[in-house]
Parts: structure tokens; sequence; C-alpha cells
């Protein structure tokens, strides 16, 4: 059998992957999780502003057309 590589193996249930491969594997779908963490993170985080801004000009609005409504 020749030596396994990230590029030679197949995901198959008939071999299992050597040592250094299934290292690889992993460290590359950490990486790619690690992605799209950050950017659920970015998106989300970005959709608080934008919500907070409109809610902020909101109660501005409400707050500066009727002074007396929020005592």
């Amino acid at each position: 059998m020749s030596k396994q590589t990230i590029d030679t193996y197949k995901l198959t249930g008939v071999e299992e992957p050597s040592d250094e491969v299934l290292s690889q594997l992993m460290r590359e779908a950490a990486a790619i999780a690690k992605k799209r963490d950050e950017k659920a993170h970015q998106q989300l985080f970005s959709q608080l502003r934008k919500e907070a801004a409109k809610r902020l000009k909101e109660w501005n609005y409400k707050n500066i057309s009727n002074p007396t409504d929020s005592l």
C-alpha cells in the first residue's frame, strides 16, 4: 500500500485514515468551522448594531416629538 496523503485519501468505510491524514483533516475542518463562526459572529453583531440604531432613532423621535410622554 502506498503512503496516504490528504490528496490521495478517500473517505470510505473500508479504510481508516493514517494518523497524519486524520490530523490534517481535523485541522482543516476546524479552520473551516472557525471561519464560519467568525462570519456568523460578524453578521450577528452587525444586525444587532443596525437594530439598536433603529430603536434609538425611534426612541429619540418619540421623545423629541412628545417630551412629556417619557416622564
